[in-house]
This record gives structure tokens, C-alpha cells and sequence, in this order.
């Protein structure tokens, strides 16, 4: 993704989600956003929300705060499952994770 993308991405409202399929439950994830991903007792991870309960749905989502999308992407970028998606609310494309062009 280019800067310019990046740039624009970052302006976009975004929200994550997790495929709990591909989870190692390495918790690279909570390390680096804890706001935004926690372990369950089932050893996975999910998403919390802005109430932070977990989102515990298959492909459930939760908005990701422009604050901690640094955050977010790091964790997208270092799972070990590649099982960390970041998209655009608007038209549901994938800007970070496994699926991003």
C-alpha cells in the first residue's frame, strides 16, 4: 500500500475483525492494542468493543480508533496467523491484513 493509500485509509473510518479459524492465540495482538484485543478463556482472540465486551461472533467487528491504529496494524502485521483484517466501513475493503491489495 502505498503512503498515499495509507494516508487516505487512516482519514476512513475502519473497523477489525478476527477469524478466530486462523487464531494461534499468540496474543501478539493484545501486547500491542490491548484496547482493541483481548484473550478469551478459550485461548483465542477477539475484538473488543467501544463497551469493551468481547465481539465473539463469527466475523464480528469493532471500530478501530484513529488513536490506536498504529497499533492495529502492527498487530496485523506481526500475527502469526495472519488472521487480523482491518477494513473500510464504507465499502468493506480490506487496507490491512492477509486479504489488503
Amino acid at each position: 500500500m502505498s503512503v498515499t493509500e495509507q494516508t487516505a485509509a487512516a482519514t476512513e473510518e475502519l473497523e477489525v475483525w478476527i477469524d478466530q479459524d486462523l487464531c494461534t492465540g499468540d496474543g501478539i495482538c493484545a501486547q500491542y492494542a490491548p484496547e482493541v484485543f483481548e484473550l478469551d478463556i478459550d485461548g483465542l482472540a477477539y475484538v473488543k468493543g467501544p463497551d469493551d465486551e468481547l465481539r465473539q461472533q463469527p466475523g464480528e467487528t469493532a471500530p478501530v480508533p484513529l488513536t490506536l491504529l498504529q497499533d492495529v496494524v502492527d498487530s496485523a502485521k506481526e500475527c502469526p496467523g495472519d488472521c487480523i483484517h482491518v477494513r473500510r466501513v464504507t465499502d468493506r475493503v480490506e487496507v490491512y491484513g492477509p486479504d489488503a491489495e
